[in-house]
């Protein structure tokens, strides 16, 4: 398979490597215990020298913060917790003077229950033009069951009944996720116009595109049918993906008229189509096959779409392999670019989900009583991994502290967990509290520098496990062979290949020896440049190296080999020039 280069004025979009901000988590400037707005802007150099292109922000909307701000009350405020609107335009301005573009985070398929909207719904009478806001229902029977059997993706029904104004048993609303996240009704056009209203509010405040949170859920199943499974959404690994049947509350057509207007209102910022002004759309759809992904991303639609299909494949030579192909053949049957992602605030860390064993399903969550995983084998395939996916065509994403090496943090007590699905399912699953663990950034300081460093700060929303001071920024920075200063390089080296918009071959040999079954190789290269050797060994068997290729970067350590030529040792990538 051949993966042709992009040409020389490709969009920014098209290659850009962009790093996820989880702002609870990420710095505290107000010593309160919870990430805000002032503290991100004030690490935004450090952003820049990592080397990459962008910022996306996960939600600071105004919040009763039941889903971590994933229920909005409020899309054109900042929750105070965060700051204040004044805070988001210094941080997009700082952003923009360091070079850095900003992606936030926008919800649409429902908002909180505090919600304006919502409470003048429950104000309101069955059939009123607030309800129809929302997805409200009649019970069955005598109207005590819920409309139908739907489950959330948070555990229990997907239903809840309110009271009505004069104090009786009333109407249900449908909430695929926290009972406190009602779903709002796509087929209302006054839905539609107001986050064509939203969007231009933050357009006009100088963001550079919206990362759209659960982008395949806006539109149901107007009949709303029964549906015996639990509406899961996010894992390849569970059985309705696995067969390809999402059920009545996913990918219907109809969301795609969405994003082709949404698709309109951005394009309207930028009339002259200058490729370097392009304002951009990424979708988080949890999808059973590449094509309906690469729906999302068509011509009229998206920018991008997370390649989830590629985080969630097994560390094998033959997987990996596969995975790459199908990805940029989707991809290009689109005209679309591909994305690479490892980790984000929603699953298990690789560093510590590549330290179980291959082909374990993912888990949602890992805690104290679970198989815990190998930590250092962790950390060298999540290396390896890392190395291997920033030498790939195509954007990739980067999540907060992934370039620290963090794990997750698997032994939380259950009395400070706050995602919801661990709560709604009684602790059966996990949830995502592990991978949220605020930074560290000095080791020596209170929360490891979180915080303002003075004794007055509160302990951080979630502990830190004690692991984390040695691997904080101030540890790592400047230390030869740290996963920081890897990252730094491999970002350096990305950049000036212009590996983003290279184009891919696979090799099948090296140094005149054909390469064994468990060992991935390819070339990225520009039409006029010289090609980068990217390496990977999955198996046993030391990789003997050309003796005249000059190594960029290695995830691990060289060695010797018998004959005293340089070999590549099991769950380590190179770079070869």
């Amino acid at each position: 398979m051949t993966h042709a280069p992009s040409t020389h004025d490709a969009p920014w979009w098209r290659h850009a490597v962009i790093y996820q901000v989880y702002p609870r988590s990420f710095a505290d400037s107000g010593g309160d215990g919870v990430g805000d707005l002032p503290g991100i802007t004030s690490r935004l150099p450090y952003l820049a020298e990592l080397g990459v292109d962008a910022i996306w922000i996960s939600p600071f909307y105004r919040s009763p913060m039941a889903d971590a701000g994933y229920d909005v009350a409020d899309y054109r405020d900042i929750d105070p917790v965060f700051g204040d609107l004044g805070d988001a335009d210094a941080l997009i301005a700082t952003s923009h003077e360091l070079g850095l573009r900003v992606l936030i985070d926008l919800v649409p398929n429902h908002t909180s229950d505090e919600h304006a909207w919502f409470e003048q719904a429950l104000s309101a009478a069955p059939g009123s033009p607030e309800r129809e806001r929302y997805i409200f229902r009649d019970g069955r029977g005598d109207g005590s069951e819920p409309p139908n059997d739907w489950q959330s993706v948070f555990g229990g029904i997907a239903w809840t009944r309110v009271e009505e104004p004069d104090g009786t048993p009333g109407q249900w609303y449908l909430h695929l996720f926290d009972a406190k996240q009602p779903d709002l009704n796509w087929h209302k056009p006054e839905v539609v116009e107001e986050f064509h209203a939203i969007l231009r509010f933050w357009l006009d405040r100088g963001v550079d595109g919206f990362r759209v949170d659960v982008a395949h859920s806006l539109v149901k199943d107007p009949e709303l049918p029964d549906w015996q499974e639990r509406a899961v959404m996010a894992g390849a690994d569970d059985e309705p993906l696995v067969h390809g049947n999402l059920g009545p509350m996913w990918d219907q057509d109809g969301v795609h008229e969405i994003y082709r207007r949404w698709r309109t209102v951005l394009d309207s910022y930028n009339p002259e189509g200058d490729p370097d002004l392009d304002r951009i759309l990424c979708a988080e759809a949890w999808l059973p096959t590449q094509q309906r992904t690469m729906a999302y991303v068509r011509s009229d639609e998206m920018h991008q779409a997370f390649n989830f299909h590629y985080l969630q494949t097994p560390w094998r030579a033959a997987d990996q392999r596969e995975v790459i192909e199908a990805s940029l053949v989707a991809a290009e049957e689109v005209g679309a670019p591909t994305t690479w992602v490892l980790s984000n605030h929603d699953v298990v860390r690789h560093a510590s989900r590549m330290g179980l064993p291959v082909g374990s399903p993912r888990p949602n969550g890992i805690g104290a009583e679970d198989p815990q995983p190998n930590a250092v084998l962790g950390l060298r395939r999540a290396r390896a991994a890392t190395t291997m996916m920033l030498a790939l065509p195509g954007s990739a994403y980067v999540y907060n502290g992934e370039e620290l090496g963090l794990p997750d943090h698997t032994a939380l007590p259950d009395e400070v967990r706050q995602d919801p699905a661990f709560h709604r399912t009684r602790g059966e699953e996990t949830g995502r509290d592990g991978c949220r663990v605020p930074m560290p950034w000095v080791a020596g300081q209170p929360s490891f520098g979180f915080g303002t460093g003075e004794g007055t700060d509160a302990e951080p929303w979630l502990p830190q496990p004690l692991l984390y001071g040695s691997l904080s920024v101030d540890r790592q920075q400047g230390v030869d062979g740290s996963t920081l200063e890897l990252y730094r390089t491999l970002l350096g080296l990305r950049r000036e290949h212009d590996l983003g918009v290279g184009g891919l071959e696979w090799v099948t040999e090296l140094a005149s020896m054909p390469l064994p079954a468990d060992v991935l190789a390819f070339t990225n290269a520009r039409g006029d440049g010289p090609a980068v050797t990217v390496v990977t060994n999955f198996g046993s068997a030391p990789v003997v190296l050309p003796e005249d290729a000059e190594v960029l970067v290695c995830s691990g350590r060289l060695h010797a080999g018998e004959d005293g030529r340089r070999v590549l040792h099991q769950d380590t990538t190179v770079w070869l020039a």
